[in-house]
């Protein structure tokens, strides 16, 4: 449950797998873990995050590495994703954009074991092509499947030695779905305490859903400004 290293975090993870990743921009981004994954030599990966990377860190760094098949995003787009927008230009990376709202509860539909939901977002655009369709009550929906992760890769604030979790503010934002999507769910976090120091009405994620935990220091990010 507890690893020793980022590096012994991170052992296992095999080329082709969907690995969900944590964050909104910077806040709640796994950086030591996706750092890990770079060494580690995974790679044709599936990326399954909020956006397609900042800067030249993160996300970012696991897109230039070379490492990245295809991302399913919210936003790809960004003044600062231009690793992401030089390799989906150049024809190196694939992408499937799915609405932010969609993109939290087909992942909350997987860890909930729900086999598909329809939905009213993307009706009549491009991004509900070649998906069935049903009017219900008068208002049209898209039928959506459930994203489940490999592994799933988050940051949280704390965590007792069971893998209970809290998080610190926004940097919650996916990581409590995605830990419940993945067949693996590994976590960084800046304190581990002993088990019974967490108030039991604040942990977010049960452990349960957590196999590793590995505590870090914790480090400033700064993107050096867009190209």
């Amino acid at each position: 449950m507890i690893a020793g290293s980022v590096d012994e975090a991170v052992a296992g993870i095999e080329d082709g797998s969907t690995v969900l990743v944590g964050g909104f921009g910077f806040a709640g981004m796994p950086f030591d873990l996706i750092d890990g994954l770079i060494r580690q030599g995974a790679t044709d990966l599936t990326i399954v995050s909020n956006n397609a990377g900042n800067g030249d860190v993160g996300l970012a760094a696991l897109l230039k590495a070379g490492r990245v098949r295809k991302v399913v995003c919210s936003f790809p787009r960004q003044a600062d994703s231009y690793v992401f927008d030089e390799l989906y230009r150049s024809g190196r990376i694939e992408l499937e954009v799915v609405p932010q709202g969609n993109l939290a509860e087909r992942m909350r539909a997987a860890g909930a074991g729900i086999g598909a939901f329809f939905c009213p977002t993307g009706v009549g655009t491009p991004l509900a092509e070649g998906k069935e369709t049903r009017t219900i009550d008068g208002r049209d929906y898209v039928l959506e499947y459930p994203i489940k992760g490999d592994v799933a890769l988050i940051s949280a604030h704390r965590a007792d030695r069971m893998g209970n979790l809290v998080y610190r503010k926004t940097a919650r934002n996916f990581g409590p779905v995605m830990a419940t999507a993945a067949t693996r769910t590994i976590v960084q976090v800046s304190e581990v305490v002993p088990t019974g120091d967490l108030d039991p009405e604040a942990v977010v994620t049960p452990g349960i859903f957590v196999d590793r935990v590995v505590r870090v220091e914790a480090r400033n990010y700064t993107v050096q400004g867009a190209r």
